[in-house]
């Protein structure tokens, strides 16, 4: 998510001529827009859309909405010298994923940090003179918790509000930055992800659960013992700076309507607790 580097951020300001709180005149190099130009603007939110829906996809189908958003990034990610001209279309691929880690990297980035999706930080350095950045997302700390299970902020903040929309209380299992669970394929291993216990709920309690985790902006599914677990509901924090690839991959899955397993089976949740598609800063704005 970048945040954590907001030291070197400013080191790396600084170094290009920019003094903290000074008023910034953007010189014009490869790729920046003469001062005097409108800049273009970049949809943190829709960028973030593209980068676990477009990757996973077995061609280079656009993103609804996102396409534009991801384009401008991959153009200021051709100026900087890290993506070939063939790959400035609008798909947020591997190719974009690996230029923008490249770009993450150059600013001294590294681990999830430089997992190719873009943070606020890198993606106000990458605007810099080329674009301005709208409808930011931030994970907040990645030490805060939820019921004593790590997860972070923005993570906990949609737990409470999805726990506000039903009459059960969610309790987890599993929550994010771990690998302890091997079961988990790597899901858990960024930010966002999370179990959630309902062996004492009711059927429909489950369903109302899931329901309301969608609501909020998650990608959550009832796990069963058909599908080879105990029962527990699974859930991605849709648009998650820090996820972890496989866990975007899920997003991908639930985006087209998919389970989020390897069998690749369609999502098997009743029709009446499915929800359109959305994210937490868009539950946010209602």
């Amino acid at each position: 998510m970048d945040e954590p580097l907001r030291t070197h951020s400013r080191r790396w300001l600084l170094s290009r001529g920019l003094a903290a709180g000074a008023a910034v005149t953007v010189p014009v190099t490869l790729g920046a827009l003469p001062a005097s130009a409108a800049l273009a603007t970049v949809d943190m939110e829709q960028v973030l859309l593209a980068c676990q829906v477009d990757p996973p996809k077995p061609n280079s189908d656009l993103t609804p909405g996102a396409a534009p958003h991801a384009n401008i990034v991959e153009q200021a990610l051709r100026a900087e010298g890290l993506l070939a001209a063939a790959q400035v279309d609008g798909h947020y691929g591997v190719a974009t994923l690996s230029a923008y880690a490249a770009w993450q990297r150059s600013l001294g980035f590294t681990g999830i940090d430089a997992n190719g999706v873009p943070g606020r930080t890198s993606l106000t350095a990458l605007g810099s003179g080329r674009f301005t950045v709208t409808n930011l997302v931030t994970a907040g700390s990645r030490t805060d918790s939820y019921g004593g299970m790590r997860v972070n902020t923005r993570t906990a903040n949609m737990l409470r509000a999805a726990d506000q929309l039903v009459s059960s209380s969610i309790v987890l299992t599993q929550g994010s930055y771990t690998s302890d669970n091997p079961d988990s394929a790597g899901t858990h291993d960024g930010g966002g992800v999370v179990d959630i216990r309902v062996i004492n709920l009711t059927t429909t309690q489950r369903w109302e659960l899931v329901r309301a985790l969608r609501t909020v902006g998650f990608a959550a599914w009832l796990r069963t013992p058909s599908d080879g677990f105990a029962y527990h509901i699974h859930a991605n924090a849709i648009s998650d700076p820090d996820m972890s690839r496989t866990g975007r991959d899920q997003v991908n899955d639930y985006y087209f309507g998919r389970n989020g397993l390897a069998n690749n089976a369609a999502d098997n949740t009743p029709q009446q607790y499915r929800v359109p598609l959305t994210w937490w800063e868009r539950y946010q704005r209602g």
